[in-house]
């Protein structure tokens, strides 16, 4: 059984990865994605790897650790996919993408650092709560395994800055859900900014409610 779900997680991860190629989501060979397995092994995205491209037979597979067991070598960012999973361990799903609108966010100055997301609609606050903002590190930098370690406990989704979103959840639906709810909020925000003196933000006590 838990073999037969293994297979169904693989497909299903393939599929996935090539959705988000397909819509435009990841570009080239950037993003990532893992998985938690089974057996609490990770199954990863490999260096280098399209996501629109990917071949069961070659996906990385480590221990939480960080050592490799099977297939390509592991995306260089797998540490803090290793690092979010062992400090909420609810979580067994990660997709990082560089999408358009949530890395053009990350890009701003004086993003409120607890929160980069102001709530304009529910959805951002129902699914993933505050957003918070990692700051600059090289890409693959064990730096931000570090930054993602301390703020992985209770949140689903982190800002990487100058870089891009990260998503999480309990399964690889709700982490994809997560990453285009985030997308379309911050596509949100951008298509207002003409209108920035005009807009509606909820109220304290409309996120209080969207939180119980």
């Amino acid at each position: 059984m838990s073999e037969q779900r293994d297979a169904a997680l693989i497909a299903e991860f393939v599929e996935t990865g090539k959705s988000l190629y397909d819509r435009g989501y990841a570009t080239g060979a950037a993003g990532n994605m893992s998985a938690v397995l089974g057996d609490g092994t990770v199954l990863a995205t490999p260096s280098g790897s399209c996501m629109g491209r990917l071949d069961p037979a070659t996906l990385s597979r480590v221990r939480m650790d960080g050592e490799q067991i099977a297939g390509l070598k592991a995306t260089k960012e797998i540490l803090f996919h290793l690092a979010i999973y062992r400090n909420n361990p609810a979580l067994k799903a990660i997709v990082h993408l560089h999408s358009c609108y949530c890395t053009a966010l990350a890009c701003l100055d004086n993003l409120d650092p607890a929160s980069v997301v102001r709530p304009i609609t529910p959805y951002v606050v129902m699914r993933m709560g505050d957003i918070p903002l990692v700051p600059y590190y090289k890409p693959g930098s064990p730096k931000l395994a570090e930054e993602l370690a301390a703020l992985a406990p209770g949140r689903k989704a982190f800002l990487l800055a100058n870089h891009g979103p990260i998503t999480c959840g309990k399964d690889l639906t709700e982490a994809v859900n997560n990453a285009e709810e985030f997308e379309a909020a911050a596509r949100i925000f951008f298509t207002l900014q003409g209108n920035r003196d005009h807009i509606r933000y909820l109220t304290s006590e409309e996120v209080a409610q969207l939180r119980k």
